[in-house]
């Protein structure tokens, strides 16, 4: 039986580069950083409290994902605030927090041009 989902792969370009936004910025934590391949490293991150991990690699082939929209959200409790916060950070956002009748969300980027939604009540 399927427990979690184990980790969700963010494209990137450079890894350092990936690694300083997510931790520094963003305020994830290295779980793992280890040789894969030539030149790359296996990075996973942790999320919070989530068993959930965030990887940063791309595996050979898929070097097109890089730049593009992640296809899943970040919640948290306050996205107001959290919006503030990661701003004062330096991460940038295609805007400030929107409300809808589901709840609020907010768009950033990562250094690649990734897009990400930050969601939350």
């Amino acid at each position: 039986m399927i427990t979690h989902l184990k980790f969700a792969s963010v494209p990137t370009r450079d890894q350092d580069a990936a690694v300083a936004f997510w931790v520094d910025r963003v305020g994830f934590r290295v779980l793992t950083d280890q040789p894969m391949g030539p030149g790359k490293r296996w990075i996973e991150l942790g999320v919070g409290n989530a068993e959930t991990r965030i990887v940063l690699f791309t595996p050979e082939g898929h070097e097109d994902r890089i730049g593009t929209f992640f296809n899943g959200s970040f919640n948290c409790d306050d996205v107001d605030h959290t919006y503030r916060r990661m701003v004062s950070k330096g991460v940038v956002f295609e805007g400030p927090p929107e409300k809808q009748p589901w709840g609020t969300f907010a768009k950033f980027r990562d250094p690649d041009g990734n897009t990400f939604v930050l969601s939350g009540r």
